[in-house]
């Protein structure tokens, strides 16, 4: 059995730089966000009901979702939200299952931004937390999606704060740093932690 490592993090804290350091050792990731793409894909029954329900300008020209158009929709109204949860979350975590089920390495990142708020724990033999302060969440997300302020604030409100997070965390990769400055710094945190990952799946084995 793959023992499994929750890894999540607050809107711009980096959690895709890490996990993309843990991949180049050649350890599977599986990422909710690229499930939950995959659930409403072009033509898919769950983005017939989106369209459905909050109309065709959920749709880009090419039929495809418009995910900015949803996020703003949902982020403002709690109820739409609900809705959208409702719907999505039963779907992203067949899926998710599905690939863990999957995995015959001795471990695999399971990377879920909401995974402490989606009782995702439970899935995990370990939690890895990407820590950054909110200025650093604010100012990253803000350059990278040329978000407004207040949807990134409400994104933050939506998520658990900072000392929640940390208290669910064995295991914590401070990414406050500018990454031109930090890389290799936090390359060698993820192989200290990948051996120690190793370590550990080879006793869960046992």
């Amino acid at each position: 059995m793959t023992y499994v490592v929750g890894l999540t993090g607050g809107i711009g804290s980096g959690k895709s730089t890490i996990a993309k350091l843990f991949a180049e050792l050649g350890v599977p990731v599986i990422d909710a966000d690229i499930v939950a793409r995959q659930v409403v894909e072009k033509g898919s029954p769950l983005l017939q009901e989106i369209v459905a329900h909050f109309g065709t300008e959920m749709l880009l020209e090419n039929g495809e979702l418009n995910r900015a158009a949803l996020r703003e929709k949902v982020f403002n109204h709690e109820t739409e939200k609900q809705w959208l949860n409702q719907l999505l979350h039963p779907a992203i975590r067949t899926e998710m299952l599905n690939q863990l089920a999957q995995q015959r390495a001795p471990y695999c990142i399971f990377m879920v931004p909401l995974l402490i708020e989606n009782k995702l724990t439970a899935l995990c033999q370990r939690v890895l937390v990407v820590d950054v302060s909110e200025q650093t969440q604010l100012t990253r997300a803000s350059q990278r999606d040329n978000n407004q302020l207040a949807l990134i604030k409400n994104i933050m409100q939506s998520q658990v704060s900072r000392s929640e997070r940390l208290q669910h965390a064995d295991d914590v990769i401070n990414n406050d740093a500018d990454l031109s400055e930090s890389l290799p710094q936090l390359k060698q945190k993820v192989l200290d932690l990948h051996h120690h990952y190793l370590q550990l799946a080879e006793k869960f084995n046992d």
